[in-house]
């Protein structure tokens, strides 16, 4: 863990703000900061959440920027069998549900698998895509994705896009980057120039045995979670792409 002064310098950094650019939107004196950045000042609880707050920190670092300054931890840390996430999962569980015949995934921080739907436990686990497994682990095996998708190229690209976003915004998450390393691995992956097509959305082609499935996704992630790992949790909800794709799942369901 690094003291308070370094730890601010380095998310500072992250977030690409000047010192008078924090100061302002923190609403202190950036002589004050500049004491507080050189351990020359200790900053009050307030003042860490402020700072914390303003630079966009995920709930699990804030946590760790009080810990830095010597507080215990604003947000809690709660398994989610826990009898306070009842409310939390029976939620989780109702739109996964209720979004069938349409495949549904819920997915933490770290892209692994927490609970799927009827669908796609059927579409899915056939390939190894069961409840615990690790879609970033997958990644390592450049076949798994490339025999299951058919415009991997062009997924593979855009995932890796999305994934050093998410890393960026978490101020770096080594399992991400190592995602992001595996996929730009791949040649192809890494040469690809998305070209204007004048589709509303990428759609990803599955190839399920004879079957060939279009799907596009949405994710819905909690509003106002204030538990460390709530915050990061994912609901991937998956919607056909085309006529063919709504019959054929529609179709599985029946």
């Amino acid at each position: 863990m690094h003291d308070f002064p370094t730890a601010l310098r380095q998310w500072r950094r992250v977030r690409r703000l000047s010192q008078l650019d924090l100061a302002s939107e923190a609403e202190v004196s950036p002589r004050h900061l500049a004491f507080l950045e050189t351990g020359r000042s200790r900053p009050s609880r307030g003042m860490v959440l402020r700072l914390a707050e303003v630079m966009g920190l995920p709930r699990g670092d804030q946590n760790g920027l009080l810990a830095a300054a010597g507080f215990s931890p604003q947000f809690p840390v709660l398994p989610l069998g826990a009898e306070e996430m009842a409310q939390v999962r029976a939620a989780m569980g109702w739109m996964i549900d209720r979004h069938a015949p349409y495949p549904a995934l819920i997915l933490d921080r770290l892209w692994r698998i927490l609970a799927l739907n009827g669908p796609a436990q059927r579409l899915f686990g056939p390939a190894g895509f069961t409840e615990g497994a690790s879609l970033l682990d997958a990644l390592s095996d450049p076949t798994v994705f490339a025999g299951l998708i058919e415009n991997w190229v062009e997924v593979g690209h855009h995932t890796a896009l999305r994934l050093r976003a998410e890393s960026t915004r978490a101020g770096g998450i080594a399992a991400l980057d190592r995602a992001v390393a595996a996929l730009l691995a791949n040649p192809d992956i890494a040469a690809h120039q998305p070209r204007s097509t004048g589709r509303a959305v990428l759609p990803t082609v599955y190839r399920m045995g004879e079957r060939r499935l279009a799907l596009f996704s949405t994710y819905a992630q909690f509003g106002a979670a204030e538990e460390v790992a709530l915050s990061d949790i994912k609901i991937e909800l998956m919607f056909p792409g085309d006529d063919a794709a709504r019959a054929a799942l529609e179709g599985l369901a029946g």
